[in-house]
């Protein structure tokens, strides 16, 4: 799985035009499923991204989770991050799993997420053409692959 998470002061995910739901601070976090994808990739991408301290102190040091500030989180899923673009100029989504498997994978994530939160996290809808407002606070962005724990 790979996560793009983004540092917000809010967010807002739009369907057809209407809010289809909103967060304050916190963090947005695009959400990709590959086709090889294990239990324990989404156990370690839990506890990495509610334990990730990126939010200040009051020294100013990054040194806060998101559960530390009781924070917001937005899970919304997107498999053009599983984008190949080595050859060409169209990129291959050939190692993003289909929805038949990144469906149930992504939802087991937000239980998981929900659950690590201990509280209920906003989404997008998934497959649906989304459109997310945010206001990126530093600008903090941090990307993070399951199979290249870096």
């Amino acid at each position: 799985m790979r996560l793009l998470i983004q540092r917000v002061t809010e967010a807002r995910c739009r369907i057809d035009g209407e809010v289809f739901s909103s967060i304050g601070r916190g963090l947005v976090v695009l959400v990709s499923v590959g086709n090889d994808e294990l239990d324990e990739d989404l156990e370690w991408l839990t506890k990495k991204l509610v334990q990730l301290r990126i939010f200040d102190d009051e020294a100013g040091v990054m040194n806060r989770s998101v559960v530390d500030i009781e924070g917001d989180i937005m899970l919304v899923s997107q498999f053009t991050l599983h984008a190949m673009t080595k050859k060409g100029n169209r990129p291959s989504w050939i190692k993003a799993a289909p929805e038949a498997v990144s469906r149930p994978l992504y939802d087991a994530f937000v239980e998981r997420v929900e659950h690590a939160l201990g509280r209920r996290v906003a989404t997008g809808k998934f497959g649906a053409d989304m459109q997310i407002e945010l206001t990126n606070d530093g600008p903090v962005t941090i990307w993070i692959d399951s199979k290249n724990r870096e």
